[in-house]
């Protein structure tokens, strides 16, 4: 399969408690990015990483890729629809846990888990 363009990488980490997490994160160097705290999640960056910080809102920790956006989470002027991934993704005979609906346009996800039972969200904003 050739290169697959799936957008903007972060890990998605499933947190105890927010407050705590975001200061931990603070002091490796991360800084706010997006999020409200109020809503149980923020996004923090650190350079070209990028963090995602959820209280409560799922188990477990999630490799998160997003058609649509740079690293700083900006619009890309193109980019691979995330039913187009969905659709090589198939070919190459993998299975999805959630699929987007092909017939649509716009902000979509899909879900599949790697071997190791690792969790991936495709998450296209726009």
């Amino acid at each position: 399969m050739s290169s697959l363009p799936l957008g903007a990488f972060s890990v998605s980490l499933s947190v105890k408690d927010l407050a705590t997490s975001k200061a931990f994160y603070e002091k490796l160097g991360f800084s706010d990015l997006g999020g409200e705290m109020e809503h149980g999640y923020l996004i923090m960056k650190n350079g070209d990483t990028v963090i995602g910080l959820f209280q409560g809102m799922f188990d477990g920790n999630i490799l998160t890729f997003n058609p649509g956006w740079d690293q700083s989470a900006q619009d890309l002027q193109e980019f691979t629809d995330v039913r187009q991934i969905q659709a090589r993704l198939k070919e190459a005979g993998l299975r999805l846990g959630r699929e987007a609906d092909p017939d649509t346009e716009g902000p979509e996800h899909i879900t599949l888990v790697d071997p190791d039972g690792n969790a991936i969200l495709i998450d296209q904003h726009r």
